[in-house]
């Protein structure tokens, strides 16, 4: 049995919430500083901040978060950043699938769990401006714990220097925890946001881990928190490079075509979809990593 990690929860929420106010801080000095380029007539996008509330079976309290979703800005066209922190019990599909999964024993005699972390997706309102997805978590049971997430990448029009940007700084963040685990967490993007039914990934990669336990919870929040520090500074360069750049309506349709291959992703093989409605979050909080637009043809 895993103690109650009190302190831990505690300090790991907290710490998604800090790293909530930076990037949306930062995301809202992009939208005021783009003065050229496409869109820069129109007023600076603002985020919108919805509290959520989720309820348990019985009506009792079973957590929430904060929901901020920007819509229609003069780089974003849609992106969301949300926390939440939620607890209670797993109902009997979860407790099968993380046992089997997790190799967890005792879920159904004790199916208590609690989850908290940060949850990020932006669609862009120039095609060369390449979408971006982040999330870290925490998970507890009583039966274990372990930290999951990282960021990737996903461009329309590929940039040949941007990809490389992306991953070098994931790299640098990634390094000081061993030298082998960045090549470990790109090989596991590559894999995980692969989508089998069109045979191809949906962007070029990042990195990703779940089921972290090293057996030491400070050497792995610190590795969680580097993850979410290398975001801004891998992404933040990219968007400044390329929201000044024109297109045409070709590049315009391409964007939604490759944004069809994000909602199908999202919507059959996404874990992190998956659990989120199956434990009865906020539905539209679940769901905000949908872009606004697509085309399928």
């Amino acid at each position: 049995m895993t103690h109650e990690m009190t302190e831990e929860k505690a300090r790991a929420a907290a710490w998604f919430r800090e790293l909530r106010d930076q990037i949306v801080a930062a995301f809202e000095r992009l939208e005021a500083d783009h003065g050229e380029g496409p869109f820069s007539d129109q007023e600076p996008g603002r985020f919108e901040v919805t509290e959520t509330k989720r309820s348990a079976e019985d009506g009792s309290d079973a957590g929430g978060g904060l929901m901020s979703v920007m819509r229609g800005g003069r780089v974003f066209e849609k992106v969301g950043v949300n926390i939440s922190e939620v607890y209670g019990t797993l109902g009997e599909r979860a407790q099968t699938a993380m046992a089997a999964r997790k190799g967890l024993p005792g879920m159904k005699e004790d199916p208590r769990f609690w989850a908290s972390g940060i949850s990020l997706v932006a669609h862009m309102r120039n095609p060369h401006v390449p979408a971006v997805h982040m999330n870290t978590r925490m998970f507890w049971t009583p039966h274990g714990w372990w930290f999951g997430g990282g960021s990737d990448l996903n461009p329309c029009i590929e940039y040949a220097e941007d990809t490389a940007h992306f991953h070098g700084v994931q790299k640098q963040h990634l390094d000081p925890h061993g030298g082998d685990l960045y090549p470990r967490l790109k090989a596991w993007a590559d894999e995980y946001f692969y989508i089998p039914h069109r045979g191809r990934a949906r962007g070029v990669g990042g990195i990703f881990m779940d089921d972290r336990n090293s057996g030491s919870w400070e050497a792995d929040f610190a590795l969680t928190q580097d993850i979410g520090r290398a975001f801004l500074p891998a992404f933040v360069p990219l968007v400044e490079k390329r929201r000044v750049q024109p297109f045409d309506d070709a590049d315009k349709d391409a964007q939604l075509i490759h944004r069809g291959l994000y909602a199908e992703y999202n919507l059959v093989y996404d874990r992190g979809t998956k659990f989120g409605l199956e434990t009865g979050h906020d539905a539209n909080a679940v769901l905000m990593s949908l872009p606004p637009l697509a085309k399928w043809v």
